[in-house]
């Protein structure tokens, strides 16, 4: 249940009589290239930090989207959640820094849609 929603049943407002409110949602890509990587094992500890970091943030969902199998590079996916988007493209700028500093991998390619 949204932040919002709660706010408005602890009120006892009738939710018809609020405006609407309708989430902005980001998607950021990042396709990096690998070094070095002899196994899917190593492969996967290169990228620990984008679950055990960002995937723990209540606005932001952290997948591994493609090259699943491939030992030279992986796609991963990063969705936020936020009220605005000016909102959710600060929040990805931010993100796309802090991988940029804390993952050990080249990026190639960067993609990003608001919907």
């Amino acid at each position: 249940m949204s932040e919002a929603l709660r706010k408005l049943l602890k009120e006892g407002k009738n939710p018809q009589q609020h405006q609407d409110i309708t989430p902005h949602v980001g998607v950021l890509t990042l396709h990096f290239q690998l070094y070095a990587c002899e196994d899917l094992k190593a492969k996967r500890k290169a990228f620990t930090a984008m679950k055990a970091i960002w995937g723990k943030e209540p606005d932001l969902a952290v997948a591994e989207t493609a090259d699943h199998d491939a030992l030279d590079c992986a796609t991963w996916t990063i969705a936020a959640l936020g009220a605005s988007a000016q909102q959710i493209t600060q929040r990805l700028d931010q993100i796309e820094k802090d991988i940029q500093d804390r993952i050990d991998a080249a990026i190639l390619d960067v993609h990003r849609e608001i919907l």
